[in-house]
């Protein structure tokens, strides 16, 4: 009691600005564990050590919090992801680069699975604003993928028509290994993972 009391009068010194990424910390502390249905601007500013008009002072609603979170560990994994990629992708072979990336991708999930939740699991009994931010960032990464796959895959026949089926074909197979890693649990290391998936659409993926 006498240390919580102490973090609430330090809070209390601090702008709203300053108060924000503690407060984001928080919060994802928070979503992570009990998800968007659970979680209440009263339960952020208990994670947080602070009253409920503190978390108000940085976020009007419970939305506009998660939706700042979302942006933060967005970015967050995007940067993560991209410095675990090899530094000259024109090296390899197309089965090669997608393998890179997966390892790159579930290499990040199984680090920051947190930020995995927030990102890619937000959108359950989420207010719309919130479900269409999730979707959007989906949509970053298929995009992500389709760009990556265009360099890797020069050969692809009809490339406008097949490359975003192949993109979400590979996201889709991409984030159900992140599940396994983060949510219902394996034996699997992330390397192992990506294996399995680079094997399975190394091959096809020359033939489309």
């Amino acid at each position: 009691m006498v240390e919580d009391a102490e973090k609430r009068r330090r809070a209390a010194h601090l702008g709203p600005e300053r108060r924000r990424p503690m407060i984001l910390d928080a919060a994802l502390e928070v979503f992570s564990a009990n998800g968007y249905p659970g979680t209440t601007m009263q339960s952020v500013a208990d994670a947080a050590g602070v009253t409920k008009p503190v978390v108000y002072d940085c976020f009007a609603n419970r939305d506009e919090l998660l939706l700042a979170l979302l942006a933060r560990e967005e970015q967050h994994l995007v940067t993560s992801i991209v410095s675990a990629l090899p530094a000259d992708p024109s090296v390899g072979t197309p089965e090669e680069h997608v393998l890179d990336g997966l390892t790159a991708f579930l290499t990040t999930a199984a680090k920051n699975p947190r930020s995995w939740r927030i990102v890619f699991g937000a959108q359950y009994g989420a207010a719309p604003a919130v479900s269409e931010r999730v979707r959007a960032a989906r949509a970053f990464l298929v995009e992500g993928l389709r760009l990556t796959l265009l360099k890797s895959l020069p050969g692809v026949t009809d490339p406008e028509a097949n490359l975003p089926v192949l993109a979400e074909m590979l996201a889709s197979m991409t984030e159900a290994c992140a599940r396994m890693l983060v949510v219902d649990g394996t034996d699997r290391s992330p390397v192992e993972l990506a294996k399995v998936v680079s094997q399975v659409v190394g091959g096809g993926f020359g033939n489309v």
